[in-house]
């Protein structure tokens, strides 16, 4: 049977309330805390699990839960009530070790999406759900990005950080000046001196890296200048712009690899 935890100043709880809370402290751990049923058996599939807590009405509706091979903690509703930061919550939380990803591991012919200072939980999250759907090998941030593993991101990226290569670079400009050295061609989302996405080909059989700008200033002149070209999406007047995560999906579309 797992162990009961009726206090919500448990230790095991306040670990897993500080990884929730502290990007810092994820990093120091190597480790990270995700909320619902759905997304902690999909990171599952990718991440090794080493505690779930989960409350009675959970249980009886998921027997299954108690199949993980790891810590197993029984927590009454007022705890996970502090788990969850709220009184709306599934009753299932868990905390997994966090997949280490290196940028000089990534494949030199691969296909990527950057961002730069994107900020926004909820957009990174999206793109990165984004970029696994289309068939990307990796994503990577610069610094000042959301937290891949931050409870938000990973609620919009459905796991998807699991699933593939994300990886922050001190210096994105640097790190697109390696691709280029690899073969890859690098594209800006940018308005100015672009070319409209309709007359761009979207197959780059050396490697291709979409690059992302943050919600409020778009990409720097120094990350513009390390790419071989920029690209916008057409849209009419009716709009100023598309949000972040809109724009970034159709443009991974179009550079879309392989679907199957």
């Amino acid at each position: 049977m797992p162990e009961r935890i009726t206090s919500r100043e448990n230790g095991k709880i306040k670990y897993a309330c500080k990884l929730a809370q502290s990007a810092a402290f994820r990093l120091e751990e190597k480790a990270f805390f995700a909320e619902g049923l759905k997304l902690c058996q999909e990171l599952a599939k990718s991440c090794p699990i080493k505690v779930i807590y989960y409350t009675e009405k959970a249980l009886a509706k998921t027997p299954d839960l108690k199949r993980f091979d790891c810590e197993q903690y029984l927590v009454q509703d007022h705890v996970a009530e502090k788990l969850a930061g709220t009184q709306s919550n599934q009753g299932v939380f868990a905390v997994f070790g966090q997949p280490v990803a290196n940028f000089l591991d990534l494949p030199h012919n691969g296909r990527f999406l950057a961002l730069e200072r994107v900020q926004d939980p909820g957009n990174v999250g999206a793109l990165i759900r984004s970029a696994a759907a289309f068939g990307f090998d990796g994503v990577i941030l610069s610094p000042g990005c959301a937290d891949p593993f931050g409870p938000k991101v990973l609620r919009a990226s459905m796991g998807a950080a699991g699933r593939m290569p994300v990886v922050t670079c001190p210096n994105l400009a640097d790190a697109l000046a390696q691709l280029r050295a690899w073969g890859s061609t690098c594209l800006a989302a940018a308005l100015y001196n672009s070319r409209p996405l309709h007359e761009v080909d979207g197959s780059y059989p050396n490697g291709v890296c979409v690059v992302i700008g943050s919600e409020g200033q778009g990409l720097s002149d120094g990350v513009i200048a390390a790419c071989d070209a920029a690209v916008r999406i057409p849209i009419t007047s009716k709009v100023e712009s598309l949000n972040a995560s809109v724009a970034g999906s159709v443009l991974l579309w179009h550079f879309r690899g392989e679907i199957q």
